[in-house]
Order: structure tokens, then C-alpha cells, then sequence
């Protein structure tokens, strides 16, 4: 068997090393704009061959599987997605595992997926509004701020998936400090209509979502479809430094319970999650008329609102979080997509390890801010060092050059993994193994990573959390008002912010 994948980092990395596992003992083939060191090793080992180039050119990675001849395309990352690369792949009769870009709208547009949500009343939804620009976002906030109040506390995003960047919280209760939180608004929605001034895939710029709070979590699935195979859960940290500080990254480590829940939520609330996004493959394959075949996943919240609610849909897996659920993995992943590309997925028994499991990024400094600080810094690693104390090396951001060099990509140079019987005892494995320093940049660069992920603090943290949250959804849920949302103002009454949401999609329709 012959099997390409596509896409240059640690998920790759991780989704290469699970191919190779397999008792099919397939030949890796590979394509991705810099040469992944790992996963150049796993290719050249199975007799395979890697190519450099541009991840999303679909015409490039359809007729190279096709002069490779390979049986199988796994898609990596989600901008192939959106650039219609498993269509490409299909149309040539070569099975991918990877969702059409008809499908991965789910990602690629926020805004589209919210408004799927709402359509087809799925659980889990956030009041939401949509802009093409600055000045239709600004005139609208100046006009309905005084009529819809959840628009005074918000989340501004772009309106497209954009690598995790832009998003921006803004509490407005304070009536002293209103003008200066007005102002910011103004000023990042000025931010986001000039940072997505590069996409122009869709119409859409500007995505405002009522505010709301809890702990955050990712469910990530199998799909072929008809059958949605649900993952253990993870937690990815997003901010840069320990105690959830600093900008906002691709994610600087992430973390598994034992078994498939994390240790702040319950079982119901997994099986409530898993209903959404189940929900969700159903309604995009009724729009779209297509089948849903590969990795999707729901970024979820446990909100006072709605409980486990939906902030954002991937199609694919996530990084780092699908490092965690791929080395937890026991059946064969060659079985899983023969099972997926044939629809006979509720056929397969999908096991996975009992463990936990953390994983740390370490990341040059510069990133995320200015990447270019980041780039062409010359690293060595001591694997066997890091093997030596039970942890995993997966490359990420690393380009492999032909003098045997590896240098930075000017994002998360790579990730570490450790196996436990609980995340503080996986977490500590890393900690053990980096004082070791496993890992130097020749040049003196600095890099930096997050100590504090798995932690016994952070879990606590995140338990306190979810005990609050959890109070006030069963509280809204015993009264049947789960869900609901309502606004009084004075000299006005009261004002129902759902029915307006719908009313306005049934005008769009």
C-alpha cells in the first residue's frame, strides 16, 4: 500500500508516525512547502519519496498521486481543504481523507457555520453577527448597542478561519470606562478588516459574538459519512506563557485525561458534545448534497448559557491537540481510513489507550508576533535524550535542508509528548526531560515553551472553573430557560435577541 500525505507539521508529524505503525506496512509518500525532519526519516524509511511544494496547489498533489500511484491522500492542515484539494484528489478516482471544500466551509467560514447552527436549531449556539467591512460593522454597533445588549460584551473575530489569530474579548459594563471600550472596538474591527484583506475566498470580513465563559475543550472525530467516531477529549492553551498570558498562539500544548474525558467534564457532557458535532456533519451534508470523509472537530466551551456550546468547528485535526489523540490511538489508522473511504466506519472497533497524555510546543522567540524574528535559526536535538526520559519528539515548524541543517520555520519549531497515568505525571515527564537540554539553538537564539500545561494547578484552575459554570447551565436547565436569552431596557421592555437573530436569517434565506 501507498499512502501521501500532505501538510509540514506536528499533526502530520504525528498522523505519519501512526501510518507507519500499521501492520499494512505502507510506503509514505509526502508533500509540504518545508521538509519535515521526522517525517522525512519515516518516508525515507518505509522507501517512499518527499516532495517540496505548495500545500495548497490542487492540480501539484492530484498528479503527484497520481505518478506515485498511491491508493490513498491524507490532508493534513485545513487550508488544502479550503483550496479544494480532496476534490481535486477525488475527481482523479484516488480515495482522500480530507474534507471538500463544500464541506469544510465549516471551518473556513465562521460565519456560515453559525448561521448552520441556528438554521437547522442545533444546541450549543452563540448569538452572532456578521460584517463585509469597517464601516457596516461600526454603524451597526453604534445602532443596535442600545437595543441588543449582548453587542456591549462581545468576541470581535475575522469571519474566516485564519490560523487562531485576531480574536479579541471585550467586556463593556463598566459605564466609566464605555468610551475606551468603544474605542478599542472600533479600532480592532479596523485590525480585522485590514488583516483580512488577504483572504478573498469569502465575502464576510468581521465576525461579533456575544461574550461568554468557561472552560474550553476539543472534541475530535472520524468521520465517513455516515458514521461520526467520537476522540478523547484535549484542552489546548492558546496564550503564550504560563498562566494563560500573553498573545494568542497556534496552541503551545495541550493535554488528555485518562480515558476519553478530561478531568473537569463529565460524561454527559462529552455525549452532549459529540450530539453537536454530529449534528453539524448532518446538516453541512444536507446543504451541501456531499459526504463528509475525514477528521472534523468541534472547539467547545462549558457555558452558563447553553452548557457545552460550539465557539468553532475544524475540519481536520487539531495541533497540537491531534499529537495527543493519535499517539493514544491502538487500532490500526490504515483500518480506520479503508473503513472511512468505504462507509462501514460503525464496523470498526476505534480503540484507544487509557493514558493521558500532554504535549509541550517550543517555539523560537519572536513567534507569534513577528515570525520573521522566528525564521532560519539553526537547532539541534538530542533525541535520544528525550527518548531516554519517556517522551516523544514531533517536528513542527523545521525545514530539513540538503546539507543535513535543521533550521526554524519561524512558528513552533516542535513538540514534546509524554504518556502518564494522569496529566501532572505526563507533564512532569517533560519538564524532567527539558532540564536535561535536549535542545539548543546553535546560533543562541531563545526559545521558550509553557511549563505549566497538565499541570495540578492548571487542572485545578480548570475544575474550579467548570464547577461554577456547570451551577448556573443545571440551574438554567432545571427551569427550562437553557438556551434562552432575554434583554429589558428601560422604556423599552423587554427585547428577545433570538427571535431578532432569526428573524434576520429568515430574511437572508
Amino acid at each position: 500500500m501507498k499512502v501521501l500525505g500532505v501538510g509540514g507539521g506536528s499533526r502530520e508529524h504525528a498522523i505519519a508516525k501512526a501510518v507507519a505503525r500499521s501492520s499494512y506496512s505502507p510506503k509514505i509518500y509526502w508533500i509540504s512547502e518545508l521538509r519535515n525532519p521526522g517525517i522525512y526519516k519515516l518516508v525515507k524509511k518505509s522507501g517512499g519519496e518527499y516532495l517540496l511544494g505548495s500545500i495548497n496547489d490542487a492540480e501539484l498533489i492530484a498528479s503527484q498521486a497520481e505518478r506515485w500511484k498511491v491508493d490513498l491522500v491524507v490532508i493534513g492542515p485545513e487550508e488544502p481543504n479550503f483550496h479544494g484539494v480532496p476534490d481535486e484528489v477525488e475527481a482523479r478516482g484516488i480515495p482522500c481523507i480530507g474534507a471538500k471544500r463544500s464541506l469544510s466551509i465549516v471551518e473556513m467560514s465562521k460565519a456560515e457555520m453559525r448561521r448552520l447552527q441556528w438554521i437547522y436549531n442545533i444546541p450549543g449556539k452563540l448569538l452572532f453577527q456578521t460584517y463585509r467591512s469597517y464601516s457596516e460593522a461600526l454603524e451597526n454597533l453604534k445602532r443596535y448597542s442600545n437595543t441588543l445588549t449582548w453587542l456591549q460584551n462581545v468576541a470581535l473575530k475575522p469571519a474566516r478561519q485564519a490560523g487562531g489569530k485576531g480574536v479579541k474579548v471585550v467586556e463593556d459594563i463598566q459605564a466609566y470606562l464605555h468610551s475606551e471600550k468603544q474605542s478599542f472596538k472600533e479600532r480592532h474591527i479596523m485590525w480585522l478588516e485590514n488583516y483580512m484583506k488577504t483572504y478573498r475566498d469569502i465575502e464576510e470580513k468581521i465576525l461579533v459574538e456575544e461574550k461568554v465563559w468557561g472552560p474550553e475543550y476539543t472534541l475530535q472525530c472520524f468521520v465517513d459519512g455516515k458514521t461520526v467516531v467520537g476522540m478523547p477529549l484535549v484542552q489546548d492553551n492558546k496564550h503564550a506563557y504560563d498562566f494563560d498570558i500573553g498573545p494568542e498562539t497556534g496552541g503551545m500544548g495541550s493535554y488528555t485525561g485518562s480515558g476519553l474525558l478530561l478531568p473537569f467534564i463529565t460524561m454527559e457532557e462529552y455525549q452532549r458534545s459529540l450530539e453537536i458535532v454530529k449534528s453539524m456533519v448532518d446538516a453541512i451534508q444536507k446543504t451541501t448534497g456531499d459526504k463528509y470523509r475525514g477528521f472534523i472537530a468541534g472547539q467547545m466551551m462549558l457555558t452558563e448559557i447553553e452548557g457545552p456550546t460550539l465557539i468553532e468547528m475544524y475540519s481536520r485535526l487539531g495541533d497540537p491537540e491531534g499529537v495527543n489523540v493519535l499517539a493514544l490511538l491502538e487500532t490500526d489508522i490504515i483500518e480506520i481510513f479503508e473503513a472511512m473511504i468505504d462507509e462501514r466506519l460503525s464496523k470498526v472497533k476505534v480503540r484507544f489507550s487509557e493514558k493521558a497524555t500532554v504535549v509541550k510546543a517550543v517555539a523560537p522567540k519572536g513567534y507569534p508576533d513577528f515570525k520573521s524574528l522566528a525564521k532560519n535559526h539553526p537547532i539541534s536535538v538530542d533525541e535520544g535524550v528525550i527518548e531516554k526520559a519517556g517522551c516523544e519528539l514531533y517536528w513542527g515548524s523545521a525545514n530539513l535542508k540538503e546539507s543535513g541543517e535543521i533550521v526554524t520555520g519561524g512558528s513552533r519549531t516542535l513538540e514534546l509528548l509524554a504518556l502518564g497515568e494522569n496529566p501532572p505525571e505526563a507533564s512532569e515527564r517533560i519538564e524532567r526531560c527539558l532540564e536535561q537540554k535536549p535542545i539548543e539553538f546553535l546560533d543562541g537564539w531563545g526559545f521558550f515553551y509553557r511549563s505549566d500545561i497538565g499541570s495540578k494547578e492548571m487542572i485545578m484552575r480548570r475544575r474550579v472553573l467548570a464547577e461554577r459554570v456547570r451551577r448556573l447551565y443545571k440551574y438554567r436547565e432545571g427551569r427550562g430557560i437553557l438556551g434562552k436569552r432575554l434583554d429589558w431596557l428601560p422604556k423599552v421592555g423587554k427585547i428577545d435577541p433570538v427571535k431578532t437573530l432569526l428573524d434576520n436569517l429568515r430574511a437572508m434565506r
